[in-house]
């Protein structure tokens, strides 16, 4: 369940930087690859508490 939350997370991350590139936002573009990197993450340090 966890990985499919920063999935999510990925591909809203994505959209935000893809639609912030649109629209010339560079506030949207920040705040999707924050959460992109974020997302990354989570599911590296979820990944590394289950081994």
């Amino acid at each position: 369940m966890r990985y499919v939350i920063a999935i999510l997370a990925i591909a809203l991350g994505v959209a935000a930087v893809v639609f912030g590139g649109a629209d010339d936002s560079p506030g949207l573009q920040l705040i999707g690859a924050v959460l992109v990197v974020g997302a990354v993450a989570f599911a590296v340090r979820t990944a590394r508490r289950e081994r």
